[in-house]
């Protein structure tokens, strides 16, 4: 592997938004590990594939390990692994509490400490985590507090980070989807949101999620930022 390739770590990648983001990337040139909890081998020799739960330590490991041996460096991590769960409040259980904080921030904060500390060094690097509107704009039609707690915590690492993280070169950025249309649900679910849907009047793709990742990708002076995929969702409330 040449020592210039981009390398670019993708965690929930197997499918939905993640899958779009590795295929992207892949699209940009880069080599990409992609991880989830189930990821099938891929049959391209520049996608290294990694199984395992995203917030074990022990996995962060596996995966920046497998970064390292296959390409020799580590240019971007994609935090896209996430758990989105509505329920009202007093319905939550220790069990759902568990999953959520574990994958939205455990997931997030093991792997990004191991992968900042690779890219320090190099001074240079990029971190994009994928947050959610629901940390930001309420919807009581589908009340979703934890994800809203893990979601806002994440934003609020986002740009903690990023001043943390600049004098070595390292930039942290986020994208905030609203609702977005992925193959996990039909095209059909998506036909009745009506007053819940943005002030653009329609569902989001992944296309409009990846494109946001590429564009801070390419944007070396941009740090610290997150970015609305929301139709003007934000931007009306």
């Amino acid at each position: 592997m040449e020592a210039d390739r981009k390398v670019a770590i993708i965690t929930g990648g197997s499918q939905g938004i993640g899958a779009g983001i590795v295929a992207g990337y892949r699209g940009q040139g880069w080599a990409v590990v992609a991880s989830a909890r189930t990821m099938k081998p891929s049959g391209d020799p520049d996608v290294v594939t990694v199984d395992g739960d995203v917030a074990d330590p022990a996995t962060a490991d596996r995966i920046i390990g497998a970064a390292l041996d296959r390409f020799g460096h580590l240019d971007t991590l994609v935090n896209c692994a996430g758990v989105f769960m509505s329920k009202p409040f007093t319905e939550y259980t220790a069990q759902d509490y568990a999953l959520i904080t574990s994958v939205n921030l455990s997931g997030f904060f093991w792997l990004t400490q191991r992968a900042i500390a690779e890219m320090a060094p190099r001074h240079g690097g990029h971190v994009v985590n994928i947050t959610a509107s629901v940390a930001e704009v309420t919807n009581s039609a589908s009340p979703s507090v934890l994800t809203a707690l893990t979601k806002g915590g994440l934003a609020a690492a986002t740009r903690s980070l990023a001043v943390e993280c600049a004098p070595s070169g390292i930039r942290v950025n986020a994208v905030s989807p609203g609702i977005i249309q992925t193959p996990m649900h039909s095209p059909e679910s998506y036909e009745h949101l009506g007053p819940q849907l943005p002030p653009l009047g329609r569902v989001g793709q992944v296309s409009d999620v990846v494109g946001a990742v590429l564009f801070l990708e390419s944007s070396p002076y941009v740090t610290g930022e997150i970015v609305h995929v929301d139709g003007g969702l934000t931007a009306g409330h």
